[in-house]
């Protein structure tokens, strides 16, 4: 309702499985494809909650067991045309892992795996080459190396905001690293116990367009504030600054009631500060810069 009430007509701009892919090197390439579509670029993506929800991807958290990963699914109009998608994460998994996640239901969104492929092996493609542009990572570390350091590791970690798992495992389907260093790589991950909890932690994402769609809907007078508060689940403030509208309103009174109007105001303003004086605590005291 809440999207119906902002968006209008508003197309709905995610391909919902047009993109055929029979091996990992489809996948790789309709993540670019994708990236191209939303103009998205080359660079890391710092917020991948706010790029889908600007699609009209909702991103909804559940407290579900540790086997649950995520699950997609889509909602259509009265003619059966796709409007929207959501993508469902557990609550509580770092914010690389739940990255990676989003970006893996965003491939079982736009793929369309062609006969005998590997739906899951293709989406995790997907979501590597989606985070980890193939072009952007060869930059930072090379078209072909011997070994890599833990703490390049930690520095891709950081700027492309996956995990040290996943940063391997993009490092290898480029060929950038071999299949043995790999391999002992993932040993040693587990030997140092990271395998499920990794050194310098990802801060989950949030999701914003709940709360930003309901004020807005509130401000422009389109929902009440208690269908507000009933989806936000809190409390709002009762007495928000003049809208637009009532502005618009007080504009247009004669010139006499205006003034007349002001004059209240303003008397009602002075009376306030000559029964609170905390101001001129304020007005003498010492300026901090």
């Amino acid at each position: 309702h809440l999207q119906q009430l902002t968006s209008g007509d508003m197309d709905f701009s995610v391909p919902v499985n047009s993109m055929p892919a029979a091996t990992a090197e489809d996948a790789e390439l309709a993540a670019l494809k994708l990236r191209e579509d939303w103009n998205l670029g080359l660079d890391p993506i710092s917020d991948l909650t706010d790029v889908l929800e600007d699609q009209r991807i909702h991103v909804i958290e559940v407290d579900a067991p540790e086997r649950f990963d995520g699950i997609s699914g889509l909602a259509s109009d009265s003619a059966g045309k796709p409007c929207a998608a959501a993508v469902v994460t557990r609550r509580g998994v770092p914010g690389d892992r739940q990255r990676l996640n989003l970006a893996h239901e965003l491939g079982h969104l736009v793929l369309k795996p062609q006969q005998g492929a590997d739906e899951e092996k293709l989406a995790f493609r997907f979501a590597g080459a989606f985070l980890a542009p193939a072009e952007c990572l060869r930059k930072d570390v090379g078209g072909r190396r011997t070994a890599v350091r833990v703490d390049e590791l930690l520095m891709m970690k950081a700027r492309y905001k996956i995990s040290l798992q996943a940063v391997l495992r993009r490092l290898v389907d480029l060929q950038i690293i071999s299949q043995g260093y790999y391999k002992d790589s993932c040993i040693q991950i587990n030997k140092r116990g990271w395998r499920k909890r990794e050194p310098a932690p990802i801060q989950p994402e949030q999701s914003r367009w709940l709360k930003k769609t309901t004020l807005r809907c509130l401000s422009e007078g389109l929902i009440t504030s208690e269908k507000a508060e009933a989806l936000l689940g809190e409390k709002l403030d009762q007495h928000p600054l003049a809208s637009l509208v009532q502005r618009s309103e007080f504009l247009k009174l004669p010139l006499e009631d205006r003034r007349r109007l002001l004059q209240q105001h303003a008397e009602q303003v002075a009376d306030q500060y000559r029964r609170d004086t905390s101001w001129k605590d304020i007005q003498e005291g010492d300026v901090l810069e």
